[in-house]
């Protein structure tokens, strides 16, 4: 997997959306079965349909060769994305892989109950379908409480998806760092950066300049900017982004992603 040629982002992006859409209130969608590739998935715009083609490509050669299912591939990948970008910060870590999910076919897939679990919204990517009357980030909280995340996993996933550069279609919003790719605490550095100022361009979409010239330094949305301006989550940013805190980053952001890549495994409790 990490000699196919595929980016950081690849892996991690489509692990992720393989996964994101597990729902603790009725215990449907998650990893296992691989479902990603088979419609309606593989052609929901949340999931990138011509990026998600090109790396299953890559996948079920490597299914094939291996004997093993495309679900694991999948997570294994995303897993070695975060290990590589873990990496380039500076840290050397093992993400825990739990072998053993299976692969769906079309005919166990009944195509109207999972148009219901296509997701419009996905903070974590920093994406939107729409807009919507419910603001981006109360919607992240739902999709956050909907996969079993705690505050401080939404808070440590978020930072690190950033950086890592997962957003959804490439944006550069929320991607406060000058070393992309790699799994460093810098969207917190910056967010919380006396520095810098916010200044609103539209209803979800803000420049973040530098105070004294006026520069415009990134852009940002209202699910990045949450982290500095709600009290709560401003105490977790504040923690991740203390100088002494970059490996406690790496480690917390490594047991949050575990925890969603096998969100669907029961066979494991």
């Amino acid at each position: 997997i990490a000699a196919s040629g595929l980016t950081v982002s690849e892996m991690v992006c489509t692990a992720w959306d393989s996964a994101r859409t597990f729902r603790g209130s009725d215990m449907r969608g998650g990893a296992n079965g691989a479902r990603i590739r088979l419609a309606p998935q593989k052609d929901w715009e949340g999931n990138e349909p011509a990026r998600l083609a090109k790396v299953l490509a890559v996948y079920e050669a490597i299914s094939a060769e291996t004997s093993a299912s495309i679900a694991d591939v999948i997570v294994l990948a995303g897993n070695i994305g975060v290990e590589q970008a873990a990496k380039a910060a500076g840290f050397t870590v093992t993400v825990p892989f739990a072998a053993g999910r299976g692969d769906a076919t079309e005919e166990m897939t009944d195509v109207d109950s999972f148009n219901v679990l296509e997701p419009i919204h996905d903070g974590y990517r920093n994406w939107l379908k729409k807009d919507y009357a419910v603001s981006a980030e109360e919607l992240m909280l739902d999709r956050t409480q909907l996969m079993g995340l705690t505050a401080p996993e939404m808070t440590v996933l978020v930072g690190g998806m950033r950086v890592i550069g997962t957003n959804f279609a490439g944006t550069k919003h929320g991607v406060f760092t000058q070393n992309e790719g790699a799994l460093t605490n810098d969207f917190f550095v910056n967010l919380t950066d006396m520095n810098n100022t916010w200044k609103p361009v539209s209803d979800n979409l803000y420049e973040v300049r530098d105070r004294k010239s006026g520069a415009v330094k990134w852009t940002a949305t209202r699910v990045d900017l949450v982290f500095g301006s709600n009290s709560i989550l401003r105490a977790y940013a504040e923690v991740y982004a203390q100088d002494d805190n970059k490996e406690k980053f790496v480690q917390d952001f490594v047991a949050a992603w575990t925890k969603v890549m096998n969100a669907d495994r029961f066979d494991l409790t």
